[in-house]
């Protein structure tokens, strides 16, 4: 993968960057694949649900509503991420356990961190666009992160 500034600098016009408001967490400082929406709010069981499954190299997106009231992200479900193939994460919203997940290989993005808890009332959207960062991931389009930004793209690009 090469870096986003390169990404950006040679196809300008194929990308869309995200604003820089996201925190990196985690070994894997660049990660990239298809995208993966979650639409929430203070709730993370559909996370666990849907990193319970085969990432196949997607990257999660959680739009968490930028609530810094609870973590929707904590070193289990990193662990999950890990296990089944996930790329990487980006949350609206706030991680847990950040000082493990920083000693584990995966690729976080997220607003902050919390040491609270979210709720559990299996509530949610999954697979549709969500806003955020003035920007709007859509399912199956293509997001490419490193320690400079987040760049999307409709299509892949090697």
């Amino acid at each position: 993968m090469c870096v986003t500034a390169d990404l950006w600098d040679e196809n300008p016009n194929l990308f869309e960057c995200v604003k820089p408001i996201f925190q990196s967490f985690g070994n894997k400082k660049m990660f990239f694949g298809k995208i993966s929406t979650l639409k929430l709010f203070e709730d993370n069981s559909l996370v666990r649900r849907k990193l319970e499954t085969n990432g196949d190299g997607n990257v999660l997106v959680v739009d968490g509503g930028g609530s810094l009231n609870c973590a929707l992200v904590g070193d289990r479900l990193a662990a999950l991420a890990i296990k089944n193939n996930w790329s990487g994460i980006i949350v609206n919203g706030c991680i847990r356990d950040s000082a493990l997940i920083n000693t584990m290989e995966v690729g976080i993005r997220a607003l902050n961190s919390s040491p609270v808890k979210s709720v559990k009332r299996n509530e949610g959207e999954q697979d549709i666009p969500v806003k955020f960062g003035e920007v709007t991931f859509v399912p199956n389009h293509y997001v490419y992160v490193d320690l400079d930004g987040i760049l999307l793209s409709k299509e892949a690009i090697s």
